[in-house]
């Protein structure tokens, strides 16, 4: 993990986000996100974590209004976006930028490299072909190609190479903010370790404020500085890296730090699981959404609420058994649920 922020002040900043789509009845509501508020400053490398279904992809695309919210407001280098025009957007959509997931299905198959990377660029009349041929050239070489790729399609380039020009793509509009939705879940593992080398460099090299969408927690343990933890469409504890690593808190977090320390044999811990199953976005349980499945939930968590407070200097968690003055008597296993560096 490389790079830092620059001060206090939030780059983009999320207030109260609400996103719900309609399901199979006409009645039938999905909460994708609900009601979360959540920052960025600039420089900074925020990872959002969580199961698939999670919430973490469209709280992303509604931080940069790829999806309109349903409620709440976004802010973007102290100017509210919530409710402006497409044509009053259009000058913040080069600011941030997205890294799809899948590098295949994010190129037009039938556009050479070159004219990939260039068409973010036809929007500005003040470059010639000569200057988007050179700017083309520039991007490659931030992310390692050298120019005789520019004439290749992507059938004709590995999943990694997909993966660069990708991020070139992105990066052609020169923007403050790039979300990166599961960058490496579609490559393999030494070209994963070589595309978040890439990002380390070129986040330090460019000043770049990244949001790192991801189930991976190698991967974002690599590349973030700080860890935003959802489930079922809500926040339940966000902390520095290393402190969601060492000192996870929240029982959610715990069981993903234990699927971790699963993976690896050396440990010998069981892994430590919720009981059930999630219940669905459309018929979400009312208080903490957890406390059906959590292992230390006591009657009021059903029915209250939970807000993130802070239980550590800059470690905040949704739950009022944590923050708040009970002893908590974990099951066996769930207290010792750390991966330590």
């Amino acid at each position: 993990m490389t790079g830092g922020t620059s001060g206090d002040r939030p780059l983009v900043a999320g207030f109260d986000i609400r996103k719900e789509f309609s399901g199979r009845g006409r009645r039938d509501r999905i909460t994708a996100v609900d009601g979360v508020t959540i920052h960025i400053r600039a420089g900074e490398s925020l990872g959002v974590v969580g199961e698939s279904g999670s919430g973490k992809t469209t709280l992303a695309r509604c931080l940069i209004l790829l999806t309109s919210p349903t409620s709440g407001s976004i802010v973007f280098e102290d100017r509210e976006l919530t409710g402006l025009t497409r044509g009053e957007l259009r000058p913040f959509r080069r600011r941030f930028q997205m890294v799809f997931q899948d590098p295949y299905d994010s190129l037009n198959p039938r556009w050479t490299v070159e004219r990939s990377i260039e068409e973010p660029l036809l929007i500005d009349a003040g470059l010639t072909p000569p200057d988007r041929r050179e700017r083309v050239s520039e991007l490659l070489g931030l992310v390692q190609l050298d120019d005789r790729f520019r004439r290749r399609y992507p059938h004709q380039l590995s999943g990694g190479q997909q993966q660069r020009v990708g991020i070139a793509r992105a990066l052609a509009t020169n923007p403050k903010l790039l979300v990166l939705d599961e960058p490496t879940s579609a490559l393999d593992a030494l070209v994963r370790v070589e595309i978040l080398r890439l990002l380390n460099d070129l986040r330090a090299e460019l000043g770049l404020t990244y949001l790192y969408i991801s189930h991976d927690l190698g991967s974002v343990r690599t590349v973030c500085d700080r860890i935003s933890v959802m489930y079922l469409g809500r926040i339940v504890e966000e902390a520095p890296t290393e402190a969601i690593f060492s000192d996870p808190q929240h029982p959610y977090t715990r069981t993903l730090m234990s699927s971790v320390l699963a993976a690896d044999l050396d440990t010998g811990r069981a892994r430590v699981k919720l009981a059930g199953e999630a219940p669905s976005p459309s018929a979400l349980p009312p208080g903490c959404h957890l406390h059906p499945r959590c292992p230390i939930a006591i009657q009021r968590c059903a029915s209250v609420e939970q807000d993130l407070e802070e239980v550590a200097k800059h470690h905040r968690v949704a739950c009022m058994r944590l923050s708040g003055s009970d002893v908590v008597d974990w099951p066996p296993g769930w207290d010792n649920a750390s991966l330590s560096a």
